[in-house]
């Protein structure tokens, strides 16, 4: 019997929290012990490996040693790129670990002829399954490409098959993705005998006929709001690992446990600072939080006073008091009574972010497409992305600028 281990969403280097820093990089090393101590075949992985093209550096060098770790087992890692790894006209970090042969990028191949795309499979060499994959294309623009395969050969071909692919699927699109592009899965080639879903944070597998075995493990760790949340509510993380001979024999989730949550809501609607303070207190006195993960979520309107009434850094210190091992506050969605003309339009960040682009993006005054519209959502996501970029150890003033400009100038088609 032959196995292989699907990973997605590993989001390497996603916070500079060093608490959660060294977790998120634990949940990989743990993933991938348990891939060494399954004696699996080969490892895949369905894009965003890490959480920028070009990670900071102590982050990639113990990635490194996890991966040279993992070569040298004889186990190989095939990798496409998703949506955070893919950096438009530059290298990423992928390309330079595809380059000293400890991945294989699967659709490096991948040409235009005539107008429809081409992807070369790749035979694995000590299974002989037929791997075809399509990275991250940039929002917006991946329906386009899909449309373009030339899907009658890659259904023709014989032998085990999977399909990579990093992009939400219109048919098993999550609740928390319902307003983010997405496409159709037909589309995709028909009759593999295993999908290689990425970008979904949520695990599932799903059938349809002609498409069996849609999969999508979900992330190891993330630190950013919801999926912390969810985790601390109990969400199980993990990866899949396939057994299969001459097909998908059966699929097995291999849990990977990151901490110890402990998740507590409070809708405070009616209620002045001070209860709510109390509220709290005497709730946080009555947790075993030692080395756990704490999330609260406060919501709703005051009766009275401000939100900056309430003394949020006393309820921390009591919580680091008692030993927990990390608190994430959310308070996104808690108002006071004078700001209760302002609508709330989103609970998470990045929500917030998508409707502040959506409000403001017909004051922009440009005839270039990719600066109108749902397309000019995009473009603007990711200027701020390339802008929150930090400057790298050992970088001059200069070549941070120019690299940061130089992004910029790519990402708005100007070089």
């Amino acid at each position: 019997m032959n196995r292989f281990a699907h990973l997605s969403d590993i989001h390497l280097g996603s916070t500079r929290d060093p608490t959660l820093r060294e977790m998120e990089i634990n949940a990989f090393e743990k993933a991938m012990n348990k891939c060494i101590d399954k004696e699996v075949d080969f490892i895949i992985i369905s894009g965003d490996f890490f959480d920028t093209p070009i990670p900071d550096l102590e982050v990639v060098n113990r990635t490194l040693i996890k991966l040279k770790e993992i070569n040298e087992k004889g186990i190989p890692i095939y990798i496409i790129y998703g949506s955070h790894d893919y950096a438009q006209g530059s290298t990423s970090i992928i390309d330079l670990l595809c380059t000293i042969r400890l991945m294989t990028k699967i659709d490096k191949d991948a040409y235009l002829e005539d107008g429809n795309l081409k992807l070369t499979p790749f035979i694995e060499p000590k299974t002989g399954i037929k791997i075809v994959g399509f990275s991250a294309r940039k929002q917006g623009l991946e329906k386009q490409y899909y449309e373009r395969i030339e899907r009658e050969y890659l259904e023709n071909l014989e032998g085990l098959k999977i399909f990579m692919f990093h992009s939400s699927l219109d048919e098993f699109k999550p609740q928390s993705l319902s307003k983010a592009d997405s496409i159709p899965i037909s589309l995709f080639p028909k009759e593999f005998d295993y999908y290689a879903g990425g970008h979904v944070h949520n695990k599932g597998e799903y059938n349809l006929p002609g498409y069996s075995k849609v999969t999508f493990p979900g992330p190891l760790f993330t630190s950013k709001g919801r999926d912390l949340e969810d985790t601390a509510k109990g969400v199980k993380r993990g990866f899949f690992i396939i057994n299969f001979d001459t097909k998908i024999v059966s699929t097995e989730f291999i849990e990977i446990t990151n901490f110890q949550g402990i998740y507590s809501e409070h809708d405070v609607s009616g209620k002045t600072p001070n209860e709510v303070q109390q509220e709290i207190k005497t709730e946080v006195e009555t947790l075993e939080v030692n080395d756990k993960v704490i999330v609260l979520k406060i919501k709703g309107e005051l009766s009275g006073g401000k939100v900056s009434d309430i003394n949020f850094s006393e309820l921390e210190k009591l919580l680091i008091t008692k030993k927990a091992r990390y608190i994430h506050l959310n308070r996104n969605s808690l108002v006071s009574k004078e700001n209760s003309n302002i609508q709330i339009l989103a609970t998470m960040p990045n929500e917030i972010e998508e409707k502040l682009f959506e409000e403001n993006i017909n004051n922009v005054k440009s005839k270039t497409a990719i600066l109108q519209g749902k397309q000019g959502i995009v473009t603007s996501k990711e200027l701020l992305r390339i802008l929150e970029q930090e400057k790298k150890a050992g970088e001059t003033n200069d070549t941070y600028e120019n690299r940061v400009i130089g992004s910029g100038k790519k990402s708005l088609l100007l070089e």
